[in-house]
């Protein structure tokens, strides 16, 4: 696929990519979203330019996705980190629970044709999208987190329904802790150290599930693509502390509402190319 390139397009599609990597990273660091929510409809739409199959595009874009999240993890995590923005408690009671969901949510993924698979992208976007624009500040439902099994269910769901999403955890953690009026700014480190925990067993399950694939782009092991993880994770790795370190600085208010109206046009840009 890329190998086949003039050096005009090749040379925009790194550009596409790396500034997907930038934008992917500085919201990362942001808002706690993990990249993979920018990476995914990117290369999902990218993709189709360049002969891959509509059977398989959006797997290599989860699967892709997932991988570059590993290395922005870390380095969003360790911003987090060093100002005292992780729960490790919660990380301990939580972690055994979100991997049990990745692995779930990582062989449904494997299993599921394209349709489904973006389906479930289209939908969950949506809501996403939907919580950021309207949702009030101050709503909750609670004081403090659940008890178990209702504690123990949201850490399936979080892990489940991300690794089929290629995206990191901050998407559903920080939104579902806030509602328990749990400290945003912890939320947000926390979800940045969950992303790894989805990341890592999500990457290798998409390796696996799509090692035997035929037809497969140039560069790409199983579901995970190469070229794409070593343009984009770059920039995802430099950009994510820095968009730690802005989180404690400015009020992200206004850029959830933009990247709201993002995720909106992706969900219905998705809905589009599953109806035609």
């Amino acid at each position: 696929m890329f190998a086949e390139m003039g050096t005009p397009l090749l040379v925009g599609l790194i550009l596409a990519l790396a500034a997907t990597g930038v934008l992917g990273g500085l919201l990362a660091g942001l808002l706690g979203v993990g990249g993979g929510i920018v990476i995914v409809p990117v290369l999902y739409n990218i993709l189709s330019y360049f002969d891959v199959g509509d059977d398989i595009r959006m797997h290599v874009a989860v699967g892709t996705s997932l991988a570059t999240i590993i290395p922005t993890s870390i380095a969003s995590a360790y911003s987090h980190n060093k100002k005292g923005g992780i729960d490790r408690e919660l990380l301990k009671s939580w972690g055994f629970w979100i991997l049990l969901g990745v692995l779930g949510g990582t062989v449904v993924a494997g299993l599921v044709d394209a349709f489904v698979l973006t389906l479930v992208f289209a939908v969950l976007a949506l809501i996403v999208a939907a919580n950021m624009a309207f949702r009030p500040d101050d709503l909750s439902v609670s004081g403090a987190l659940p008890n178990a099994p209702l504690k123990q269910l949201l850490a399936v769901f979080i892990g489940w329904f991300s690794a089929m999403m290629g995206i990191g955890g901050g998407t559903f953690a920080v939104p579902i802790l806030t509602l328990f009026k749990y400290p945003i700014r912890k939320a947000v480190g926390t979800a940045a150290a969950i992303g790894l925990i989805i990341a890592v067993p999500g990457t290798i399950g998409f390796l696996i599930s799509g090692y035997h694939v035929p037809n497969l782009p140039v560069g790409n092991i199983g579901y995970v693509n190469g070229f794409g993880l070593l343009v984009i994770a770059p920039m995802t790795v430099l950009c994510a502390p820095l968009g730690a370190r802005w989180a404690h600085r400015i009020n992200t208010g206004l850029l959830k509402k933009l990247f709201a109206f993002f995720l909106f046009a992706t969900s219905l840009r998705m809905f589009y190319s599953l109806l035609s």
